[in-house]
């Protein structure tokens, strides 16, 4: 079974950006939101430069679900996004960060979630410890909004600043 333990932060500063080693331009939608009551997962296409993947996550909004994901072909993806998933897709550039033993994810969203800019940090268990950046700022791993699949029904843009 995949089990994801992730932890979400807020960024301090751009100072992340000379130390990226890749960046990812991702375009996602849903087959299945996982927000409706009688559905225990969302089913996510993503299409992330010339690659893309079918994953299932457990609907639980929290630093730990279970998660699973496959390769699929980057035309059905496509094809998936246009025509299958709901309207909204999300879009982002995703860079990767090396920082200590961790390589960390900063998402620069786009479109709806526009000024949006959030880093995240995969676990190997929940009590690992890991050294956080100097650009790294609030912890936002248990505020639902940060979660993609909630960006969907409530966009950064209609958030109160």
């Amino acid at each position: 079974m995949g089990i994801e333990i992730e932890r979400k932060f807020l960024l301090k500063n751009n100072d992340w950006r000379s130390l990226s080693i890749q960046q990812h331009v991702i375009k996602q939608g849903y087959l299945q939101s996982g927000l409706e009551a009688t559905q225990r997962s969302s089913v996510r296409i993503r299409t992330s430069n010339q690659h893309a993947n079918i994953n299932i996550k457990s609907v639980d909004l929290s630093m730990v679900r279970q998660e699973f994901e496959y390769d699929i072909p980057l035309a059905d993806a496509q094809q998936m996004l246009e025509t299958l998933c709901d309207s909204s897709i999300i879009s982002k550039t995703r860079y990767d960060v090396p920082y200590a033993s961790h390589v960390w994810e900063v998402d620069i969203f786009e479109g709806e979630n526009a000024g949006l800019q959030v880093a995240e940090v995969e676990l190997g268990s929940l009590d690992e410890a890991f050294e956080k950046p100097p650009w790294i700022g609030e912890e936002v791993s248990d505020d639902e909004r940060y979660y993609n699949i909630c960006l969907l029904k409530y966009p950064y843009r209609m958030w109160s600043k």
